[in-house]
Formats: C-alpha cells, sequence, structure tokens
C-alpha cells in the first residue's frame, strides 16, 4: 500500500486533476495512477512519452531565486529580514530605484504584497517592460516586495522550526499575516525609510491581510498613503471557483492534512518545478492540462493567458501556505461573512468568549482605497468585490479592468498586464 507522503499526497492530486481535465484538455491516460506512481519522478518518461527532453536552462529565472532574477535583469536588489510580533521572520526583497532615476532620500515607497500560494516573484517575472515592480523603480518609487509568512522566502522563526516543530509553527492563518506580518513591514520601511507613511499594493490574499490590519489595527491607517487593491477578496460567499467545494468539509480537510503531515499546503518543491518546466512549456503537447487547471480556480480567458510564463511561474509557485489559510477562505462560503478562524463552539468560546468567529469591520478602514477587479473573477467574485466597495468609507476609485474576460490570475500573467494593469494602478498612483 502507498504510504501517505506529501509526495504521494501530491501525486494523489494529480491523479484527480487528470481525471477532472481529461474530457476537456483532449489529453488522456491509460493507467493515470500507474504512469504517476511509477513514472513521473523519472525524467526520461518526459522523453519517452511526450518526447519532451528535460532542459531546465530554456527556463532559467525558474531556477533563480527572486533577488538574482532582478539583478540579472540590472536593477539594484536588497534583502532585508523583518521580525514579527510573533517571532516569525519575513523577508522583504527591495529595489531602491530604477533606470530612470538613480539613489536619492525621500523616494515614495511602496509595498507590494502577494497572493495566496504565492511570492515576491508574482512582480518580476513578466519581464522589465510589464513587471509592476520595474515599473514602479522605473517611475522612481522606492520597491518593497513583501512575503508572507510559510513562503519560499519566510519560514523562519525565532523559536520554530517548520519541520522539527510542524504543528506549531504552521499553525496560523491569513488572520494572523493581517495582524503580525503587515504592520511589521509598515513599521520596518517607514523607520528604515524615514517615510511617515507608504503606498501598498496588494494582490488577492494581499488585500485580505490589509484588511485585517487595518481594522484590527486602524492606528496604520494614518501610515498608509494609498491602498491599491488588485483582485480584492475578503467576503468568499460567491466564490466560483472549485475551491467552494472544500468549504462544506473545511473542517474534515484540515484533520485529514494534519493526519497526513501536511501542515503546509503545496509547498514549492523540485517535483513541482519539473512539471512546470517540462510538462507546462508552451510547446509540451499537454500543455492544456496547465491551462485548464488555471481556468478551472481563477476564470477562463484563453486570450489573455501568456503560456510561455507558466513554467517560469510555476518554477516559483505554488511557495507554501499553511492548511490553515486555505482552510480560512473556505470558511467565508457557506458563513457570508468576513470573520475570524471558526475553531468551532467549544473553542470559540474559549477563545473569542462567543459561538462564532467576530466579524472583521472594514468601516474601520479609513486609510485611502482604490479597488482594481475582473469581470470574470472566480475567486474574488464581483458580489463581493461590491460588498467590499459598500464597506469601506474612504473608497478612492472602483475601476473595472477593461476585458470582459479578465480573471484572478490574469492580475499577474496577462499579456497585456501593462495596459490593462499596471499602466492604470501607476497612473492613479503617481497623481493621488
Amino acid at each position: 500500500m502507498m504510504a501517505f507522503s506529501k509526495k504521494n499526497f501530491i501525486k494523489i492530486a494529480l491523479i484527480a486533476l487528470f481525471a477532472i481535465l481529461e474530457g476537456t484538455s483532449g489529453f488522456s491516460i491509460h493507467d493515470p495512477a500507474s504512469f504517476l506512481v511509477d513514472n513521473l519522478s523519472n525524467e526520461l518518461i518526459l522523453e519517452e512519452s511526450f518526447g519532451i527532453a528535460p532542459s531546465f536552462a530554456d527556463h532559467e529565472d525558474a531556477n533563480l531565486t527572486v533577488p538574482q532574477i532582478i539583478a540579472k535583469y540590472g536593477y539594484p536588489i536588497e534583502v532585508h529580514n523583518v521580525t514579527t510580533e510573533d517571532g516569525f521572520i519575513i523577508q522583504l526583497h527591495r529595489i531602491p530605484y530604477g533606470r530612470n532615476c538613480g539613489p536619492a532620500e525621500g523616494k515614495k515607497a511602496v509595498l507590494i504584497q502577494h497572493g495566496l500560494m504565492c511570492d515576491s516573484s508574482n512582480w518580476v517575472l513578466n519581464g522589465v517592460n510589464k513587471s509592476l515592480s520595474y515599473l514602479l523603480a522605473d517611475a522612481c518609487f522606492d520597491v518593497w516586495l513583501g512575503n508572507a509568512r510559510g513562503n519560499t522566502y519566510s519560514k523562519r522563526h525565532l523559536r520554530l522550526d517548520p519541520v522539527a516543530d510542524k504543528e506549531a509553527f504552521w499553525d496560523f492563518s491569513y488572520h494572523d499575516m493581517g495582524i503580525y506580518d503587515v504592520p511589521a513591514n509598515i513599521d520596518y520601511i517607514t523607520e528604515l525609510t524615514g517615510n511617515d507613511g507608504i503606498y501598498y499594493i496588494g494582490h488577492s490574499m494581499g488585500t485580505t491581510m490589509f484588511w485585517i490590519a487595518m481594522s484590527e489595527r486602524p492606528e496604520y491607517n494614518a501610515k498608509i498613503k494609498l491602498m491599491s487593491a488588485l483582485a480584492p477578496v475578503a467576503h468568499t460567499e460567491h466564490m466560483i471557483s472549485p475551491i467552494r467545494l472544500i468549504a462544506p468539509f473545511s473542517a474534515e480537510i484540515e484533520w485529514l492534512l494534519k493526519m497526513f503531515g501536511l501542515h503546509e499546503f503545496l509547498p514549492s518543491n523540485e517535483f513541482m518545478q519539473l512539471i512546470g518546466q517540462q510538462l507546462c512549456d508552451e510547446n509540451s503537447p499537454i500543455q492544456p492540462i496547465c491551462s485548464n487547471f488555471l481556468f478551472i480556480l481563477c476564470g477562463f480567458n484563453p486570450d489573455q493567458l501568456d503560456t510561455s510564463l507558466l513554467p517560469v511561474l510555476l518554477g516559483h509557485l505554488p511557495a507554501g501556505a499553511s492548511v490553515r489559510t486555505v482552510v480560512h477562505y473556505a470558511q467565508g462560503v457557506p458563513s457570508g461573512t468576513f470573520s475570524q478562524y471558526d475553531y468551532g463552539t467549544e473553542k470559540n468560546m474559549e477563545k473569542y468568549g462567543q459561538p462564532t468567529p467576530p466579524e472583521y469591520d472594514l468601516t474601520k478602514i479609513t486609510a485611502p482605497v482604490a479597488l482594481y477587479w475582473g469581470e470574470n473573477d472566480w475567486l474574488g467574485a464581483k458580489p463581493d468585490t461590491q460588498r467590499i466597495a459598500e464597506l469601506l468609507p474612504n473608497l478612492q476609485r472602483y475601476y473595472r479592468i477593461k476585458d470582459e474576460l479578465f480573471n484572478h490570475l490574469d492580475f499577474l500573467v496577462a499579456k497585456q498586464i501593462r495596459e490593462l494593469v499596471n499602466d492604470p494602478v501607476i497612473e492613479f498612483l503617481e497623481n493621488y
């Protein structure tokens, strides 16, 4: 019998994925279980079965760290480690200036925060003429790229080890990122630069973290010049993505994964890099599997998906997250609320003094906010985005991306990302 190891769990998940996608991708495997369990770890199968000779040099950026990528394209890079109040050591990647303006005092500082299972690579993989980080640096901003606790660059703690102390280390959700990570980053950047405040740009979970930080620690609103929310997520009641299917079983799923020792959800590793760089190559005969998987999760927009980016993107992602974070999002579907983590009635009484978790109060967010949303976003659905807009007391912009099929992932990899997203964001930010 197959042991329930992390690698085997990923294999099982991929078998299920093949089964789901077989009808839409036009690709089939006669015996997917045998294929994955017996052969996928052997690189020769790639060439023998699909005519794909492993060649990682074709996608060099997939194998480089974010600081290495930034340096490769001629930008200055600094690595900063920030310690949170609860002992996590999170890493910031800084691009202090760009090609149009050299080092100087008094630059506007902007913190860009990634989404779920992502890292700072989100902002550097589109090339120097399209990536948000480079465009901001060239516009004379002091750019800081955040990495949430638990991802590739933020797996350190003052006392806990992610492997030896895995249950304690991974016992967090996006709630903790909001009340600890965001304030720690803001304090560090303002103290180092001497600025009295920063600009904040978040995508997906990067917006969730911000809502929590500003509502639970409202004193930080005064330190935000402008918050630009890309594909904002708070309430998930109307989520279309199949992630909503786990909602009724979220408690059982968390227990099951913890029984398998999977406190970390979808960590980045060599196996996933192999999948991304070889099977998802734009010349691969089974590349549609990768595209369909993303469409199923995020929305269908084939005209905007830059398939050439998939091998590089999957060389960095998924970058790791806690099981509790994923479950926390799922809890919002049936409840219809944007609330703290639901531990169950008994433990909620112990922790919160009430049977249900407290809701986050978005009306406490007094910082100015600009919302950028897509009509076809299956994760940040339109009704849920409208609900955020109605609750925010200082909404400065409600901007619908000018593409009817624009989805959650398009905010990172759309072919026209500069024209549709990055230029409007930067223009509004510069003039605010």
